[in-house]
């Protein structure tokens, strides 16, 4: 089994773009090169503005190579407690905004001819407790009175080859390989010479004003009259947008199967995009695969990074679950993806804080950054083009906090994030002594009076930096199945040696001497 992502390793391969190597002026600078940033670059330079795409690592390599890829309205449970936290008419904003995207995207694969496994199919919420039937049957009334084609159905009406409840289902979404789709629109954006791509990139300061000024890591400067920053998590805390955003992390499977039934009926293509907030969630799609079969992509467990939970055993219970549903498989790829929920359920998308007149941000997507992304993309662009979205106000990031929607996932989060940056303070470290660390494991230790993260790798040399996020400043954990050091409270990784791996950490963890 290959410990990374197939989207990754099947996209097609493309040269670096160059980090940047001087200062830069142009009339917005994008920062992130997911999908939400690099289709909000699209759609601004397609508006005629000059863009700078800057990107810490590689482009759509982060939590875009790692997703789904499912690109669907239908967001597992999300539009009942919409209709009654936001009522009806916001619930009908959300479901347009999110089925225009999907439209938009298709219309740009055909536009710039994309080969990129398009492929339309239902989406289906299913429940197997029987439990959840009426929980099924309101969520597919509030999604139909949103305006989407939702009807409940019942198990037998699924293309599931195991026992289910019911379900939810919406016609007319699809599925895509995210890879392909998006190096498209960058090579789009570079031959029409609509924007700068920059990997490789790290911004590390924001100036605001008119106009407003990053600086990178390596020391360059980028001036911009407008900054969008679209870095999954945001890598600036001006906002306080960290106290309504809730990291998680998510695994993911994949095993060829049957296109159809014959000869094993219980490992056929179910043909279509399934999920349950069950058993901490279990997702299902497929694509097209080799011989004329189909690639089953099985996603779930998810929980909370740096938590210190066995990962190793979660891809376990995950392949358990997948061979008791589907017979006997041959996985191929394993990996791990990570999301933000925001507090109320819903995106924040627009204006950084309640001060901003130049810089916006695209996050909390909770798991659906495909349809999330792209309609994010168009907001934006609209919104610094000096136009207004129906849906502005649905996603503003400067909404004002509901005890009634919000008060409870907030308080929730804030009282983990207490208990780690307080609580591990005040707690010894691990009794593990450096000799005792194994190969390939890691373990908190105190040396010199500081928490260090240490590191024995599988030649047995020790490889030791801080423990403490340059984030905010939470002792980290080790993951030993992804060999990764994680911030229990905002979900920045580094790697053995302190590299950043994911933010909203900017810098590196210092090194160590054990």
């Amino acid at each position: 089994m290959k410990q990374k992502s197939y989207w990754i390793e099947t996209a097609p391969q493309h040269s670096p773009y160059p980090a940047l190597d001087g200062d830069l002026i142009v009339d917005v600078a994008v920062v992130g090169a997911g999908i939400a940033g690099i289709s909000t670059a699209w759609e601004l330079a397609r508006r005629g503005r000059r863009v700078a795409l800057l990107e810490a690592g590689r482009v759509a390599a982060g939590v875009t190579g790692h997703t789904t890829a499912k690109l669907t309205a239908l967001h597992t449970l999300v539009y009942e407690r919409l209709r009654r936290t936001r009522g009806p008419e916001a619930t009908e904003l959300y479901a347009r905004s999110q089925t225009e995207a999907i439209r938009h995207a298709a219309a740009l694969v055909e536009e710039l001819g994309i080969m990129c496994d398009w492929e339309e199919a239902a989406a289906f919420t299913y429940a197997e407790d029987e439990g959840r039937v009426e929980e099924l049957r309101a969520e597919a009334a509030a999604a139909r009175e949103a305006g989407l084609p939702a009807e409940y159905v019942t198990g037998a009406e699924t293309g599931l080859p195991f026992p289910v409840a019911g379900a939810v289902r919406v016609t007319g979404q699809a599925q895509f390989h995210p890879r392909k789709y998006l190096l498209a629109l960058v090579d789009d954006l570079v031959r029409q010479g609509g924007a700068l791509v920059h990997e490789r990139t790290r911004v590390t300061r924001l100036k605001e004003g008119t106009p407003c000024r990053l600086t990178t890591e390596a020391g360059f400067t980028v001036t911009a009259g407008d900054i969008v920053v679209a870095t999954h998590y945001p890598v600036f805390d001006r906002a306080l947008l960290f106290t309504r955003l809730s990291p998680r992390r998510e695994l993911v499977l994949t095993a060829p199967i049957p296109a159809e039934a014959d000869p094993s009926p219980a490992g056929a293509d179910p043909h279509g995009m399934y999920i349950t907030p069950e058993q901490r969630t279990r997702s299902l799609r497929t694509a097209p695969y080799a011989d004329g079969r189909r690639l089953l992509v099985v996603t779930g467990e998810h929980f909370m990074p740096g938590t210190g939970d066995d990962v190793g055993e979660r891809f376990e219970r995950l392949a358990d679950w997948a061979v008791e549903r589907f017979g006997p498989l041959d996985f191929t790829h394993r990996w791990a993806t990570q999301d933000n929920d925001s507090t109320d359920s819903v995106p924040l998308v627009g204006p950084f804080h309640p001060g901003s007149r130049h810089t916006w941000v695209a996050t909390g997507f909770g798991g659906w950054g495909m349809s999330g992304g792209i309609m994010a993309g168009r907001l934006l662009a609209e919104q610094i083009t000096g136009h207004k979205a129906p849906w502005s106000d649905l996603y503003d990031p400067r909404r004002v906090l509901s005890a009634v929607r919000e008060a409870p996932s907030f308080l929730k989060h804030q009282a983990q994030v207490a208990r780690h940056f307080v609580g591990d303070r005040l707690s010894p470290a691990s009794d593990t002594s450096v000799d005792a660390i194994a190969p390939g494991d890691g373990a908190i230790v105190r040396a010199g009076g500081h928490h260090c993260a240490v590191h024995r790798d599988d030649n047995g040399t020790l490889h030791a930096v801080s423990a403490r996020c340059t984030h905010l400043g939470c002792l980290v954990a080790f993951n030993p199945t992804e060999r990764t050091w994680e911030c229990p409270c905002h979900g920045s990784r580094f790697d053995p040696d302190g590299n950043i791996l994911q933010g909203p950490a900017t810098k590196p963890l210092e090194p160590r001497d054990v």
